[in-house]
């Protein structure tokens, strides 16, 4: 009887083992779900959802900027600006052309033909956009229309994404889950109550946490993001366990041959 159940045992290990691996694997739809505190029955109201804010023009940021005026010919010389070649390698066909503006210098400054230097540096795209015009005014020309946005708002998600990349965008005005969408969303592997979000602001670095899974994240300052902000979604246990699937498979052969083995001996004997 003894004997019978020692091979018995023998037998069900490498069963109990693989067992052990699917459980492992699996990844709880609780962890999963966005929002899930926001009833599906009941419109739910934000009474303190972050509100936007412009972003601020920093050194090396390129400007598109676009000054209409009556004279067509001088208008073109107003609107000359250089072209400069996007940095970096990414599957995203945006990043693959070059970037034509007004790049702001070492002194946030930048240089319009007929109006000279204008320090643009520390203002919103408004702000800016109103300076200018007031600029252009000042050497001569009534009521310019001058319309400027940032060509190189951008902004760059890793991790456990179906399109991790680097995205510039030609809206200003974009939040976490734009980001998100724009990679492909968060794989099954992905860590949603833990979205890591990096920022440079003024040299300093700036980090916080966001949870997807709670409607809290449309109250964070991190809701919207700012030029060069770097989105970073962590891997869950599955994925740990995905990735020594292998492994423990490798493991659970040599377990069922040996076990195998040991019957033979054993019935032999």
């Amino acid at each position: 009887m003894n004997k019978k159940n020692n091979q018995y045992g023998k037998l069900t290990f490498p069963v109990l083992l693989l067992l052990m691996v699917c459980f492992s694997s699996c990844v709880s739809n609780k962890n999963i779900t966005y929002f899930k505190d926001i009833q599906s029955l009941n419109q739910a109201k934000l009474e303190n959802a972050a509100a936007f804010t412009e972003p601020i023009i920093q050194t090396d940021d390129i400007l598109s900027l676009n000054i209409f005026t009556l004279d067509q010919k001088t208008g073109s010389v107003l609107n000359q600006a250089a072209t400069t070649p996007a940095l970096g390698g990414s599957t995203n066909s945006s990043l693959s052309t070059q970037n034509t503006g007004f790049l702001v210098d070492k002194n946030g400054d930048i240089e319009i033909a007929l109006v000279g230097k204008v320090k643009v540096a520390g203002l919103t795209t408004y702000e800016a956009r109103e300076l200018i015009r007031g600029k252009v005014k000042g050497v001569g020309f009534i009521d310019p229309n001058v319309q400027l946005r940032l060509a190189n708002f951008k902004v760059s998600v890793m991790g456990e994404v179906n399109a991790p990349s680097t995205y510039t965008l030609p809206n200003e005005k974009v939040s976490i889950l734009d980001a998100l969408s724009l990679a492909g969303d968060l794989t099954i592997y992905g860590k949603r109550d833990n979205i890591l979000i990096v920022r440079d602001n003024n040299g300093k670095k700036e980090f916080a946490r966001l949870n997807l899974n709670s409607s809290e994240i449309f109250n964070s300052p991190f809701y919207y993001l700012k030029q060069n902000d770097l989105v970073y979604v962590e891997p869950n246990k599955a994925k740990a366990s995905a990735n020594n699937a292998g492994q423990i498979q490798t493991i659970s052969i040599v377990t069922s041959v040996l076990s195998v083995l040991i019957l033979a001996i054993t019935s032999f004997r």
